[in-house]
């Protein structure tokens, strides 16, 4: 089930009533049940698929908490980690890798028949709840948490609907006995939820999904397009994959709120960053810390040798880059991204003395970030060089380049209302971001100014939104 569905808008609200209404003993299976049926709403028989690993990693759980023995303990987390990366192996990879093999042996002019594929559709969000599992049977292993004995409670947080199929990526410290307490209904929880929400919604729906429209062509058929139009659709992609993730991520949280339940922030400013470092701290932050506690650490962290760390790094974001699809494409956009961490840690330790103005730290850290978004959402390689390699054709001569960006917009089936309300809620939006302490401000208003800036952003939503089923970028991540 999408968010920004019409089935949701009935969901929702009867889920959230529901919850208050019923007894506390009674509400894990009310919100398991509601979360199946959220994911089935996609292809019912895949939740065989993580009701086999929920079985499994319930009772690696118990027996990690359980035994004594080092080595078995070990083998135990082992084979829970081999049973959900073995899901996504079998679901993600292997068309990928077999793809890569059959090219492999046709270059080398071996004869032999190709190896055939896997006709099968990736299931929602899988990487997601997969790393989601794994954290939990990684946390016991290390005695950072108690095994939850409970199998209702366990597959909750597994399947809780708000963040299964987008994240956050939960840890079974934050979220666990939260589903656990009994929950009241506050008032200024439903509000702050409905209203993180809201903000969700209007980042996707009238952000993400209209800047979408003019980001599609150039990628769609990039040959028709040379030069500024190429530079428009890039920045346009790097404003909708904001919109959209961490849109997905507000509207999580804010329904998770509402019936009590935290969830951790997700995103912080991350075009606010004057470094890749930095970014990464702000971008997708459960992701981020998800590697740098299961991954970076354990491969030594920051306690071994430059030489060593440095590898570590590039490692890290390679695996990253995998994680987000079976596609060279995101590989390079891992590996990109790790070789600016790299460089820049390099040149801070050549120019010692050297500080760069804070703008011009932002400015090259924004324009590699948007370039490398080229190759996450280019369907190959060759393509994304092409559109890097032609973005700036005729720029030598300026105003014949800037009205190649003019001549683009014909492409945009807009009228300049819309137009004025996308600039609009852009600026909207980077005012908020810019404005860390702005909740805290509104919060304080009266409620006819606070109950009036709702109308408004519900309207923008209504009346200027796309709702044509666009998913989530990482919906099937």
């Amino acid at each position: 089930m999408l968010f920004n569905s019409i089935e949701f808008l009935f969901f929702f609200p009867i889920v959230s009533i529901l919850y208050y209404l019923l007894p506390h003993k009674y509400r894990w299976v009310h919100l398991l049940l509601a979360s199946i049926c959220f994911y089935m709403f996609f292809i019912p028989v895949y939740i065989f698929i993580l009701l086999f690993t929920i079985v499994i990693d319930y009772a690696a759980g118990i027996l990690l908490e359980t035994t004594k023995e080092a080595a078995r303990k070990k083998f135990y987390l082992i084979l829970s980690l081999m049973a959900n990366i073995g899901v996504l192996a079998v679901f993600k990879y292997y068309n990928f890798f077999i793809d890569n093999v059959n090219l492999l042996l046709q270059s080398l002019h071996i004869s032999t028949t190709p190896i055939p594929l896997l006709h099968i559709i990736l299931p929602i969000g899988l990487s997601f709840h997969t790393f989601q599992a794994m954290s939990y049977t990684i946390e016991v292993y290390r005695g950072n948490q108690k095994a939850e004995r409970h199998l209702g409670y366990y597959a909750l947080y597994v399947l809780f609907y708000p963040q299964l199929v987008a994240g956050p990526i939960e840890r079974p410290q934050n979220i666990i006995h939260q589903l656990h307490t009994a929950q009241r209904f506050d008032y200024a929880n439903v509000v702050s939820g409905m209203r993180l929400m809201l903000w969700g919604f209007f980042k996707k729906c009238v952000i993400a999904d209209k800047i979408a429209l003019l980001a599609d062509p150039v990628f769609f058929k990039p040959d028709l397009f040379m030069g500024f139009p190429m530079i428009i659709s890039i920045l346009c992609f790097t404003i909708q994959i904001y919109g959209d993730f961490s849109g997905y991520s507000d509207i999580a949280r804010g329904s998770a709120r509402t019936m009590g339940i935290n969830l951790m922030e997700n995103f912080n400013a991350p075009y606010t960053s004057k470094s890749i470092d930095e970014f990464w701290k702000r971008w997708h932050i459960s992701l981020s810390s998800w590697f740098r506690d299961y991954l970076y650490i354990p491969l030594g962290g920051n306690r071994i040798s430059a030489t060593r760390r440095y590898i570590n790094v590039f490692i890290v974001f390679l695996v990253s880059g995998l994680w987000h699809g079976a596609n060279w494409t995101f590989i390079v956009w891992g590996a990109l991204h790790g070789s600016f961490v790299l460089i820049a840690w390099w040149c801070k330790g050549l120019f010692k003395n050297f500080r760069m103005p804070s703008f011009f730290q932002w400015l090259i850290t924004f324009i590699l970030v948007a370039a490398a978004w080229t190759f996450f959402r280019a369907k190959d390689v060759g393509q994304a060089l092409f559109i890097l390699g032609h973005s700036l054709d005729g720029i030598t001569a300026p105003l014949a380049y800037l009205m190649k960006g003019f001549a683009y917009l014909k492409f945009w089936k807009f009228t300049g209302l819309d137009l004025i309300v996308l600039i609009g809620s852009l600026w909207f939006l980077f005012y908020v971001e810019l404005k860390p302490d702005l909740w805290n401000w509104f919060h304080k208003q009266p409620a006819i100014i606070r109950w009036s800036i709702y109308i408004v952003m519900t309207a923008c939503i209504i009346l200027f939104g796309v709702f044509d089923s666009r998913q989530f970028i990482y919906f099937q991540f």
